[in-house]
């Protein structure tokens, strides 16, 4: 293939395949100060990347880490799914920072002047206050949405059984769908043994309380005589 002639006059193509060369002979940088500012420059890649996972990070780590917010928080509406994920990518990013700071310690990056450890650190507290605080909202946030969809899958539950029952004792069939629910019969009987239990649970320990305010005024009568036959 023929060389090939910039309008500038300069031989692009031996440019070129001289560049690829010496690009094959850079092993990074050799010296000291080459190197201590590589160091820097990666500890700040991680703190201001973008990407939730780098290049140098474990994918399935990442997934098994969200997948046990997942687990936790047990998302069931779009919206829930969408900000535990974002729990996530923002816990992740926290020990990302967790890990920067051991490693700004470590033997390897002694070379590093403390001017530059002290802006290191001021740039690491300074990101993990801003995750720190989206955390605490996020969390906030996800409170909040899903003790309204429990109150309100409660509330049709509830409805949802008065009119079972109601339906039972007439002796016809009760579909939900066709009462405006979405929900299905064994969700709904579900809800009824297990409020029944509860209901029964309550009325155990109301039992066991009174019984043992008798037994206690039993004690403080015979106390009393006690102490009477005592004068």
């Amino acid at each position: 293939m023929p060389d090939s002639i910039a309008p500038n006059g300069h031989d692009t193509t031996r440019q070129t395949k001289a560049n690829q060369a010496n690009s094959k002979l850079s092993t990074g940088p050799s010296t000291e100060a080459g190197k201590s500012r590589s160091a820097q420059n990666a500890l700040q890649h991680g703190l201001t990347a973008r990407a939730i996972v780098l290049p140098t990070e474990d994918p399935a780590a990442f997934q098994l880490h969200t997948q046990k917010f997942l687990d936790e928080y047990q998302p069931k509406t779009p919206s829930e799914t969408e900000l535990v994920k974002s729990l996530a990518g923002a816990t992740w990013h926290l020990n990302r920072i967790d890990r920067i700071e051991t490693a700004l310690f470590s033997d390897a990056q002694q070379d590093l002047d403390l001017v530059r450890q002290f802006r290191t650190l001021s740039s690491l507290s300074m990101h993990r206050h801003r995750l720190s605080r989206q955390c605490d909202r996020t969390r906030h946030e996800l409170r909040e949405i899903q003790n309204e969809r429990r109150s309100s899958e409660h509330n049709q539950l509830y409805k949802a059984a008065k009119l079972l029952e109601m339906d039972k004792e007439k002796g016809v069939p009760f579909d939900p769908a066709e009462n405006g629910f979405v929900l299905s019969t064994e969700e709904i009987e579900t809800y009824i043994r297990r409020e029944a239990r509860a209901d029964k649970a309550t009325k155990a320990a109301s039992e066991r309380k009174y019984r043992a305010s008798l037994e206690e005024d039993e004690e403080d009568e015979e106390q009393e005589e006690a102490d009477e036959d005592d004068r």
